[in-house]
């Protein structure tokens, strides 16, 4: 069935026709707000994207006010799924895995909406907890980190929720990177920008920016569910210490970048990998919160899909940079599909294996 992963039977063939070489990979995040495939095959330096697909379907539109997915935003969801599952059938897939995150997890009927999309388009999807979206985020990100620097936050806001991962970094040299990494733990903020957009400022007219008030409002209710995370670990005095970095994974934090680099359209490959300092970060999500959605939707790299969840989006930023001094935040374009489609391949890689042990 579309969307299963099902282990092939490979014979005695080796090296190139073997393990993750044997393969075509899909993997699908749906998300509360965006809906993303990708199609790869393994290369010598990791994977090449045969195929990649996104839509802002806004399936959680609605959820943290209701409590459940509306029918508008499943009928959106599922037109965008038959997309995937067309572009998984024609380039016979024969490995992936389909996740669901906060949108799923949070709605009372989201069991049934996807046994919905399972009798539709085929896909199986499974709902993931917080604690494995930080480890996915992770293992796609993890060769943006430094192996010199001995700690490491992982921001990722999301359309339901913010994850934040506190990581042990150190050398390795048989790692991609030469780097490799220890989750340490992680906190889930229960505002992403979806959320965070319909709590405060739903209702707001378009041409009119929200008020100051409202804004810090958005920045101190993420920085009140980050405080005792920050405690716990003793965060701050780490990176007072010069022993942390941060790294950002997600739509906001690639669309400040761009604005930082002045790029008229979005770049993926300028974008991911580069740096932006905090100074700079607060300066953009401050020029953001003075803008109405319709200003926002004629800035570069914003445009009308990514305006009215800008503003959002900025502040839960702003509240990490401010929680959080940090000089530098690596951006990173990638996040749950390609951790995903790392853990496809490793799975490929043992089960190839002629020593691996058959009975674990």
């Amino acid at each position: 069935m579309a969307g299963e992963s099902t282990p092939q039977a490979g014979g005695n063939k080796g090296g190139w026709h073997s393990g993750r070489f044997a393969h075509t990979f899909a993997a699908i995040d749906l998300g509360t707000n965006n809906c993303r495939l990708l199609v790869a095959r393994a290369s010598v330096d990791g994977y090449e994207v045969i195929d990649a697909y996104s839509r802002p379907v806004r399936l959680g539109e609605g959820v943290a006010l209701n409590g459940s997915l509306c029918g508008e935003a499943i009928e959106r969801t599922l037109a965008a799924l038959g997309v995937c599952a067309s572009k998984i059938e024609r380039h016979k897939v024969s490995r992936a895995r389909h996740i669901a995150t906060e949108a799923c997890r949070r709605a009372c009927n989201g069991e049934d909406f996807l046994a919905l999309v399972k009798a539709r388009t085929g896909l199986c999807f499974e709902v993931i907890p917080p604690s494995e979206e930080a480890r996915l985020a992770l293992a796609s990100c993890e060769n943006l980190l430094d192996p010199e620097i001995p700690y490491g936050l992982l921001v990722d806001i999301g359309g339901g929720s913010t994850e934040v991962s506190w990581i042990k970094v150190f050398r390795r040299a048989d790692r991609l990177g030469g780097v490799a990494t220890e989750l340490l733990d992680m906190t889930s903020v229960p505002w992403g920008v979806v959320t965070l957009t319909e709590s405060c400022v739903k209702g707001q007219p378009r041409e009119q920016p929200v008020t100051r008030a409202c804004y810090d409002d958005m920045v101190e209710r993420i920085r009140t569910d980050l405080r005792p995370f920050c405690a716990k670990h003793g965060i701050g005095g780490a990176i007072a210490r010069g022993e942390v970095q941060m790294v950002g994974a997600s739509g906001t934090v690639t669309t400040v970048s761009a604005h930082h680099l002045g790029l008229k359209r979005y770049n993926r490959t300028l974008v991911d990998g580069s740096r932006i300092g905090r100074d700079s970060i607060l300066r953009i999500c401050d020029q953001l919160s003075e803008k109405s959605v319709i200003e926002l939707t004629d800035m570069p790299c914003i445009g009308n899909e990514r305006a009215d969840l800008a503003l959002a989006g900025g502040a839960i930023l702003e509240a990490v940079c401010r929680q959080w001094q940090a000089p530098m935040v690596r951006v990173a374009d990638r996040g749950l599909r390609e951790g995903v489609l790392m853990d496809l391949m490793r799975q490929a890689d043992r089960e190839a294996d002629p020593f691996r042990c058959r009975d674990e």
